[in-house]
């Protein structure tokens, strides 16, 4: 028998994860139980003021977390102590399948959704409100290893140039910025919320903050260093002229914090002035990929790549050592007289 949930009324389950508003009898979602929301909305507490999680983060597990919490509701669970292993097996498959009505989840989603799942229980453990970790000894299906998107050196300068290409603070803008990602390898988040205290271009490094808030200091190219310097000097303070001052480095044309949706459209755009092929491949993770795959084709060792791109484990790294392997194939059939044959 599960237990009945006691207090407040429960709170509906939208579209969009746990959503604070009673649903109407006649309409909408079936009501959640009342402990089940709660340890929800403390775990998602949890994920965004004491890890630091982004705001992207936390709205995916807030769905995930969501459609599990209606899954188990279905089931008759009505609090995360009535909750067993076959319960969270079972779900693995569901949301593989569809089988609840949802939409099929591709294999990333879907770990990413076991691993909310999995996260939730051992919250749920260690604050008490059950004795045990029923998703201990379940695991997402297992994934082909996928590998980066990288483009090639040529292709990366092209971008470059074009990103730098005509006059006023705008170009000083995007060539600063593409050279700074390309440079130190940083997600576009990291460098769109960039501070002008944060960059230290005497000694050439800036201090970027990845996952979780976590810092860490990188060095910075000097062909970087001269644009961000030609931009800071003769762009930005034209682009700030036109706000109400803030410490960001890059700004918009109103004098803002220039975002990250606006970043993504400065290298859509370079990409296609540079005349590439499928410019539309192009995103800034590209670049990224595209500095950490370049690094280890010259010489540089797994673990400073790591370092560099503010990876937890050298594990996610090393999926980049099989593209310069591929590379390596490549090159071996393309030029040595018994390669092929």
């Amino acid at each position: 028998m599960t237990r009945a949930a006691a207090g407040k009324p429960a709170l509906a389950v939208g579209p969009d994860g746990v959503d604070g508003t009673a649903a109407p009898e006649s309409q909408g979602p079936a009501p959640l139980p009342v402990a089940l929301d709660r340890a929800v909305r403390e775990y998602l507490a949890h994920l965004t003021v004491e890890r630091g999680l982004s705001q992207n983060t936390v709205a995916a597990y807030r769905r995930d977390l969501a459609r599990y919490a209606a899954y188990l509701a279905a089931r008759g669970r009505a609090e995360p102590a009535d909750v067993t292993p076959a319960d969270v097996a079972e779900y693995v498959t569901t949301v593989r399948t569809g089988s609840d009505g949802a939409a099929l989840l591709s294999p990333s989603s879907t770990a990413r959704s076991v691993a909310a799942v999995r996260g939730w229980h051992r919250f749920c453990a260690l604050e008490g409100h059950t004795d045990s970790d029923p998703s201990a000894e379940v695991r997402p299906p297992a994934q082909g290893k996928r590998l980066p998107k990288a483009i090639s050196t040529e292709e990366v300068e092209a971008i470059l140039e074009a990103a730098g290409a005509g006059e006023g603070p705008g170009p000083l803008r995007d060539r600063a910025l593409l050279e700074l990602v390309y440079s130190t390898g940083a997600r576009i988040s990291e460098a769109v919320s960039l501070d002008v205290d944060d960059l230290d271009l005497g000694s050439g490094a800036v201090r970027l903050f990845g996952k979780g808030a976590k810092e860490r200091v990188v060095p910075v190219g000097s062909f970087a260093v001269r644009a961000l310097d030609a931009y800071l000097v003769r762009g930005r303070p034209a682009l700030s002229a036109t706000g109400r001052g803030t410490p960001a480095v890059f700004l918009n044309t109103r004098g803002a914090r220039l975002s990250r949706q606006s970043a993504w459209a400065v290298l859509r755009t370079a990409a296609e002035r540079a005349g590439l092929d499928h410019p539309e491949r192009i995103s800034p993770h590209t670049l990224r990929h595209s500095f950490a795959t370049h690094l280890l084709a010259g010489g540089a060792d797994v673990r400073v790549v790591q370092e560099l791109l503010g990876h937890a484990s050298v594990t996610t790294t090393q999926i980049y050592t099989l593209v310069t392997r591929e590379t390596l194939r490549e090159v071996y059939a393309s030029a040595h007289p018994r390669a092929l044959g």
